[in-house]
């Protein structure tokens, strides 16, 4: 029961639930989180944190960044609880504009590589 609870916290936040949307075009970085969220970084880590605990997101190293992605799962309750969100708000506004500012976003412009 304890984990359905954590992964019911974690998608009771409104920027939580719109990272879990941005996810599903593509894995992003925190750069391309905060640019689309238009929030700061902290507070884009801790809630990329907060799902990433929940099982709902995975990370991986690729250079200089990490990088989130929808996590595959083999446990029942997250894999129904990412179908639903993958069906859920695709009429969003919000959602909509979010999934625009997504595709557009660049890693490489935002956040250049350090030499």
């Amino acid at each position: 029961m304890r984990r359905i609870e954590k992964i019911f916290k974690a998608i009771a936040d409104r920027n939580r639930l719109r990272i879990l949307k941005m996810l599903e075009t593509r894995p992003l970085c925190v750069c391309e989180i905060t640019d689309v969220l238009g929030i700061a970084q902290s507070s884009v880590s801790r809630h990329l944190g907060i799902l990433r605990e929940a099982g709902l997101v995975d990370d991986k190293k690729e250079g200089q960044w990490m990088i989130y992605s929808l996590a595959r799962s083999s446990d029942d309750a997250t894999r129904s609880i990412i179908a639903g969100i993958r069906r859920w708000l695709s009429d969003d506004p919000q959602v909509k504009g979010d999934r625009q500012k997504t595709r557009q976003v660049n890693r490489e412009q935002l956040c250049p590589k350090t030499r």
